[in-house]
């Protein structure tokens, strides 16, 4: 007997610099520079003090989703609100904290809240299937 199992597969393509104010102006407008940017990189101080800044690259998901990851060779170190406390990889680092961007997004009573209630919902799809899956979901729940 044989048995197929198919897995979701989301491509995930870094964006080349030529094309980023591109993609991020089709997915979110103005509001990247006014809302999104903003709220990732202040989320990131907040969660480790490892963080002090530096070049971020975007993640175009073949699902439609979209996040950034800081451009590191270490990991960061995470403390978190809600108890969880321990060392994630800068992609998975970038994931959680536009995750936690995203979220904290939808709540506003603006029309692009929709936007990045849908964008969470697709970046936790793609962090599902993250080698650090269960950390990136210990960081955020």
């Amino acid at each position: 007997m044989t048995t197929n199992i198919i897995t979701n597969i989301i491509t995930n393509t870094i964006v080349p610099e030529a094309e980023r104010m591109a993609i991020v102006d089709r997915l979110f407008g103005i509001s990247y520079l006014l809302k999104l940017e903003p709220a990732v990189f202040s989320i990131a101080e907040a969660l480790s003090e490892e963080y002090t800044g530096g070049f971020w690259e975007f993640h175009d998901l073949g699902s439609g989703g979209f996040y950034l990851a800081p451009r590191f060779d270490t990991e960061f170190t995470l403390s978190c609100e809600n108890g969880f406390d321990g060392k994630l990889s800068p992609d998975a680092f970038g994931i959680t904290v536009c995750l936690y961007a995203y979220s904290e997004l939808s709540f506003a009573v603006d029309r692009l809240a929709q936007v990045f209630a849908e964008h969470y919902h697709l970046l936790r799809e793609y962090a599902s299937l993250h080698p650090e899956a269960k950390l990136i979901h210990r960081a955020i729940d």
